[in-house]
C-alpha cells in the first residue's frame, strides 16, 4: 500500500469524497462550517450533539460516497503528537478500500500550518510495507491532496521527504534476510549513495588487513563472505572547516554467535544485528537528500558472524586497531568488536566533534 501526497493551492470540492478538516479538542463546528454545505454542517451538528468524543479522529458519514472526517488538534499540541495522529489516521483506514482523502489546509490556524507536515508525515511512516519477496502484493494505491493557502512550501516538504526516504531506506536494509543482504552487497548497495551526493569510501579485507584492523576482521574470518569499512561523508558546510560529527553503527549482517553458537530459538532475528549500521546509512542519506548544512560523516563495519573453519575461537588473542590487544572470551560478543576498530579509526581519520556509536547489542537493551 503506497501513499502519496499532492499539494494543491485550489480548492477542491467533490461531492463523492473523503474531506479531512482540523478542529480544536472539543469537535467546535462553529469555525468549520463555510467549509461544508448546510445540510453537512446539520448531519455532523446532530452527531456530534452531547457526545463526549475521547478519539482524536472522527468521521462522520454523510452517505455511501461521502465522508467527513474530523481530526483533533489541541492547543499545545506538539510535532510526535501529530505525527502519531497522523500514523492513528493511517490506521483507522488503512482497510476500508478509501483510496483518496482531501486535506482542507484552511481549517487549521497558521501558526501551527508546519503540524500539518508532521501529520502527513506520520501517514508516510506509518503506511510503509515491505512485501519485496511476497508472491502475491496487494496494490492499493492512497491518493491524499492537501488544498488550501496553509500549503507547505518545497523546502517544508523536502524536510519531511528527506527523512521519509532515508528511514524507508533504513528499513528496507534491516528487513532484508541475510542471505541477500551479506556483507558484499550491502557495500555494493552503499557504494550507490554516491548517486545522492555523499562521498563513499570501501576498505575491503585487504586494506583492512593491512591497517591492522584485527578486530572487525576477526569476528567475519568464519565466512566465505568479506568483511568491510564503509565510510560516508556530508559535506554541507562548504566553506567551514569545522569538525564533523560522527555517526558509528554496527554492521553484523547474519549473527550466529560464531563458535560460541546461539541457540536455534529465534535465531532467525540475528539478520537485524546490522540495523544499527542501517540507522546511520538512513541518516546520511536524509542528510544528502535535504542539503543539510552539516559536515558528516557515517561509519559502519560490515561482517557476518559464521562458525567456519576459519572461524575465531574463545581463547583468541587479538591486536586492535587502537594497538590494545584483546582476548576473545566469547565469539558471540562481536559487535565490540566491530566497533572498536571502527570507533578507533573515525576519531583518528576523521578528528570529529562528536561520535554517536549504534548498535543493536542484546536483548538486555530492552
Amino acid at each position: 500500500m503506497t501513499v502519496k501526497i499532492n499539494y494543491k493551492t485550489n480548492l477542491v470540492k467533490k461531492a463523492s469524497s473523503n474531506l479531512v478538516l482540523f478542529s480544536d479538542e472539543k469537535y467546535n463546528l462553529l469555525g468549520l462550517k463555510k467549509y461544508i454545505s448546510n445540510s453537512e454542517y446539520s448531519i455532523i451538528s446532530e452527531l456530534i450533539k452531547g457526545r463526549d468524543f475521547k478519539k482524536k479522529i472522527v468521521h462522520f458519514d454523510i452517505n455511501s460516497k461521502r465522508k467527513i472526517i474530523l481530526v483533533s488538534f489541541k492547543k499545545k499540541l506538539s510535532e510526535s503528537d501529530a505525527e502519531n495522529l497522523g500514523a492513528n489516521f493511517y490506521d483507522q483506514f488503512k482497510d476500508s478500500r478509501q483510496t483518496e482523502f482531501f486535506i482542507n489546509s484552511d481549517t487549521i490556524s497558521i501558526n501551527t500550518k508546519h503540524l500539518i507536515g508532521n501529520f502527513l508525515h506520520g501517514i508516510k511512516l506509518k503506511s510503509y510495507n515491505f512485501d519485496k519477496y511476497k508472491t502475491k502484493k496487494e496494490k492499493i494505491n492512497i491518493s491524499i491532496n492537501l488544498f488550501g493557502k496553509n500549503i507547505l512550501t518545497s523546502k517544508e516538504q523536502l524536510k519531511f521527504t528527506a527523512v521519509e526516504e532515508g528511514t524507508f531506506y533504513t528499513r528496507d536494509l534491516v528487513s532484508e534476510p541475510g542471505n541477500i543482504l551479506h556483507p558484499d552487497e550491502y557495500a555494493k548497495r552503499l557504494n550507490s549513495l554516491k548517486k545522492d551526493g555523499l562521498k563513499v569510501n570501501i576498505l575491503d579485507e585487504k586494506k583492512l588487513k593491512k591497517m591492522g584492523m584485527n578486530t572487525l576482521l576477526g569476528v567475519g574470518q568464519g565466512s566465505i563472505r568479506g568483511s568491510y569499512l564503509v565510510t560516508m561523508e556530508w559535506n554541507g558546510l562548504k566553506k567551514n572547516n569545522s569538525k564533523p560529527l560522527a555517526f558509528v553503527g554496527k554492521g553484523v549482517c547474519f549473527d550466529t554467535g560464531g563458535i560460541s553458537l546461539k541457540p536455534a530459538k529465534f535465531m532467525e532475528d540475528m539478520t537485524y544485528d546490522m540495523a544499527g549500521s542501517a540507522v546511520v546509512v538512513g541518516l546520511m542519506k536524509s542528510l544528502a537528500l535535504r542539503k543539510a548544512k552539516v559536515n558528516a560523516v557515517g561509519v559502519v563495519g560490515l561482517v557476518e558472524n559464521m562458525p567456519g573453519g576459519n572461524a575465531q575461537r574463545p581463547g583468541d588473542i587479538v591486536k586492535s586497531y587502537s594497538g590494545k590487544t584483546v582476548e576473545i572470551l566469547n565469539t558471540d560478543a562481536e559487535g565490540r568488536l566491530v566497533l572498536a576498530d571502527a570507533l578507533t579509526y573515525t576519531e583518528e581519520k576523521f578528528k570529529p566533534k562528536f561520535i554517536i556509536d549504534l548498535a543493536t547489542l542484546t536483548g538486555a537493551i530492552i
